[in-house]
């Protein structure tokens, strides 16, 4: 049986996948015609972020898995998938300690103002520090909006930094941890607010001009979760007009962020691209998790992480 892989896919999970006596196609990119031309016949798909959309899904003779490398899927549309007979696997095991980490980094990031400041100085500008003070962590409240396995570990997290922690979940009951308010109180309160929901018809854009309104000035905002939670036009006048302190962003509704974005021309946003999982011992962990999917569902077995029932 043939697998389509990543070009970029680590070495563990094409081993892993090797090992299994599949036979892979590596793709040189990430886009769906690319996948699409190399692999047709493919029995099954290892996904990076890249769309990958239902007429293309239909061109594929003997799809059985598309495996996301990674937790989100809305890039593809599982249900139609179902409905076709393809599996659409995710790994959620693998990468809720480094997001939360990469959470926490930037958060600490933005409250020093260290990456600009760094900058700044670099180009002999050793003042700027002095116009640019950081803000403490101890004793502001962070609002985890979204209390998943990533959301979970960032609470606990932030709590170990003397954070004050603030929950909004319509799924969670009970925590351990911080106290579970309603969305608004949330928004309105917190010192700073970080991103950990699915995406869903109900929270697509769903951080917008009115939520932006209810953060306090000094507040900031956090997104590693995906771009398309927010409104980015609404951000953008936000961060232009103070309205909000200060954001950092790893996530965009369109990836890699376009050079002529206007977030470039602020100074008061930290912008990485998609590095929430970037490190090596991650990128293993998908790995491997996404082709064991495959390999399950190829093998005539059930997936143990499947968003989705086939019919």
């Amino acid at each position: 049986m043939k697998v389509v892989v990543p070009k970029a896919l680590s070495k563990a999970g094409k081993n892993y996948l090797s090992e299994h006596d599949f036979e892979l196609i590596e793709a040189p990119d990430d886009k769906q015609e690319t996948i699409l031309k190399v692999g047709k016949d493919a029995d099954g798909i290892v996904l990076m972020t890249d769309p990958f959309d239902n007429q293309t899904l239909t061109k594929f003779t003997n799809l059985k898995i598309i495996a996301r490398h990674g937790v989100g899927f809305d890039n593809v549309d599982e249900k139609f998938a179902g409905e076709h007979g393809v599996y659409v696997t995710i790994t959620p095991m693998a990468n809720a300690s480094t997001v939360a980490e990469t959470t926490i980094a930037e958060i600490l990031d933005l409250s020093k103002n260290l990456t600009k400041i760094s900058d700044e100085m670099r180009q002999g500008n050793f003042a700027y520090k002095l116009d640019h003070m950081g803000f403490d962590l101890s004793h502001k409240k962070i609002g985890v909006m979204g209390y998943g396995r990533i959301g979970r570990q960032v609470a606990e997290k932030a709590n170990a930094l003397g954070m004050d922690v603030l929950i909004f979940d319509p799924f969670v009951k009970e925590t351990k941890i911080g106290k579970l308010v309603d969305r608004d109180i949330l928004i309105s309160q917190s010192d700073v607010i970080t991103l950990h929901l699915a995406v869903t018809d109900q929270t697509i854009h769903g951080f917008g001009k009115r939520e932006l309104e209810m953060m306090k000035k000094s507040a900031s905002l956090i997104n590693l979760g995906r771009g398309a939670l927010v409104d980015e036009q609404a951000l953008i006048d936000a961060l232009k007009t103070k309205q909000i302190n200060r954001a950092a962003l790893d996530v965009f509704d369109e990836e890699p962020l376009p050079l002529t974005s206007e977030f470039y021309k602020l100074d008061n946003v930290l912008l990485t691209p998609h590095i929430a999982s970037n490190t090596k011992e991650c990128m293993e962990r998908m790995a491997v998790d996404s082709a064991s999917e495959v390999v399950r569902v190829l093998s005539g077995e059930k997936p143990k992480w499947a968003v989705n029932k086939i019919k």
